[in-house]
């Protein structure tokens, strides 16, 4: 079997551009075809060749499969690693425009559930979102604990949420602000779930939430609403902007544990 039949480039396949291919990408002459050079500037170790045949038009998927082949033959490329996969782009995490709100569709989908949300809130004092329990159970990403990402700036109601999730074997990890939000989602490995605030000092939960939704790698973290803001479209908007829960403060630790497990799976 030749090195050639052994290398088999599937549309979900990720690779990155090798020291080879970066010598000829700065080169001011070179052997490859325009279409292999053009394949190496769309290579970036994150994205999949399916991925990259959308984002394209000047190549067809069969091309690419077939110069990616060629590439990877000549050692121009090489598999990205798992540390290059989930190198996450954040240069549009916080752009300066604040996140669009839901969809018409979403919206109404939603609807009916926000309105239910909205009688129990003013009934008991906090909402649960039980349709959006996980269907699997979800694994932690590290280690037998679940590592919880709690963005919140109370410093008291930081402690006491650190101290609940130990208590419970969760690893907690703490964010108050725009730079500890990127840290904590930068860091890997990545966390299990996270209770996310609306009203932060620099940012706005809702728009951390959809710009999470909309990221490759952090569009599955499953994500509870953590907040004081209990109005009928701050609940609809949480739950159409892709939260998995609701829970607005003052809450019950039981109930937040049970929202917890419920997004991750567990019983």
């Amino acid at each position: 079997m030749t090195m050639e039949e052994r290398i088999q480039i599937r549309d979900v396949d990720v690779y990155a551009v090798a020291d080879k291919g970066d010598a000829e990408l700065k080169s001011a002459k070179t052997e490859l075809s325009q279409a292999a050079l053009e394949l190496l500037v769309l290579l970036d170790g994150k994205s999949s060749f399916a991925e990259i045949a959308q984002r394209t038009k000047a190549l067809s998927a069969g091309e690419i499969r077939r110069t990616a082949q060629m590439l990877a033959q000549g050692e121009y490329i090489k598999p990205a690693t798992l540390e290059q996969e989930l190198n996450i782009d954040f240069s549009y995490f916080f752009a300066g425009e604040h996140a669009e709100k839901p969809v018409a569709e979403a919206a109404e989908h939603v609807h009916g559930e926000a309105e239910s949300a909205t009688a129990a809130l003013k009934l008991n004092g906090y909402y649960v979102s039980i349709a959006r329990k996980s269907t699997k159970k979800i694994e932690p990403t590290s280690g037998p604990a679940y590592s919880v990402l709690v963005v919140e700036d109370d410093p008291e109601l930081q402690r006491a949420l650190k101290f609940l999730l130990t208590m419970e074997k969760f690893v907690p990890r703490v964010a108050s602000n725009r730079a500890e939000i990127l840290e904590a989602l930068q860091g890997q490995p990545l966390p299990d779930m996270a209770l996310l605030d609306v009203g932060l000092p620099d940012t706005n939960g809702f728009d951390i939430l959809a710009r999470m939704r909309a990221h490759p790698q952090l569009k599955s973290i499953p994500v509870i609403m953590l907040t004081g803001q209990a109005r009928r479209e701050d609940v609809m908007r949480g739950l159409a902007g892709g939260a998995d829960g609701y829970i607005t403060k003052p809450f019950d630790r039981d109930v937040l544990l049970t929202g917890i497990r419920a997004v991750l799976g567990l019983r």
